[in-house]
């Protein structure tokens, strides 16, 4: 996973997931809500999505939340990772900001 967390861009991927992460959800709920809020555009595999949130575990970004010693596990967002979700929010704004002043027009 090659999301920078100095100013660098994160994986789109990356973002969603913790997007969806601001409600406890398990990794099936998290595949669903990135298919769901793509329009089907971005649909994870279980392998991605593990791999992820192993590394999103990692960076601190995401954590497990309420009991884990069940199958299903659940994880949320932590405040590290709410720092990198506005920070990207804030990227992406100006990036449309500037392409919309050099194309022409709100999108």
């Amino acid at each position: 996973m090659k999301d920078n967390v100095k100013g660098g861009a994160l994986t789109e991927v990356t973002f969603f997931i913790l997007l969806s992460l601001y409600e406890p959800k398990h990794g099936y709920a998290i595949m669903q809500f990135i298919e769901e809020k793509t329009g089907g555009r971005l649909v994870l595999g279980a392998g991605s999505l593990y791999g992820a949130i192993s590394t999103l575990t990692e960076k601190g970004w995401i954590k497990p939340y309420g009991d884990s010693s069940g199958r299903t596990k659940e994880y949320v967002i932590t405040a590290a990772g709410k720092e990198i979700a506005k920070k990207e929010l804030e990227r992406l704004k100006e990036l449309t900001d500037i392409a919309a002043g050099i194309i022409g027009g709100a999108v």
